[in-house]
């Protein structure tokens, strides 16, 4: 018998979330996916593709997203990761004209309480 597959929830299109990395392993849980999870007070719903530009200004901002913290199982990123970021942390990015490409189908829907779609689109990366 096969395992039913576990339902992730849905992305910002209104389909099934997709998976945003497993190399490196992201998502809160460090299982792949920018899903809503109890207790993630960071809201990790957004699936960016990290940039050189934007790794600097979030370790300008408070959140070097480069250096690894091994206790953390967090590898470091480099320009081409993607990775599950806070809702907020993208926002500020984007008021600040320095928001990562997103990935629409890995970015869950619970997002858009904190950015419109629009923004989404506009700095939307194919998978």
């Amino acid at each position: 018998m096969v395992a039913p597959k576990k339902r992730l929830g849905r992305n910002v299109l209104g389909t099934e979330l997709q998976p945003c990395s497993f190399d490196p392993m992201t998502g809160y849980y460090r299982d792949g996916c920018c899903r809503m999870i109890a207790g993630d007070v960071g809201l990790h719903l957004v699936c960016i593709r990290a940039t050189a530009e934007f790794l600097t200004f979030s370790a300008a901002a408070g959140n070097d997203l480069s250096t690894p913290v091994p206790q953390f199982e967090f590898p470091g990123l480099k320009p081409g990761d993607q990775w599950c970021l806070c809702a907020t942390r993208w926002k500020e990015a984007l008021e600040a004209e320095m928001a990562p490409p997103v990935v629409l189908e890995a970015t869950h829907v619970s997002v858009l309480e904190f950015v419109d779609l629009e923004d989404l689109q506009a700095h939307a990366v194919s998978v």
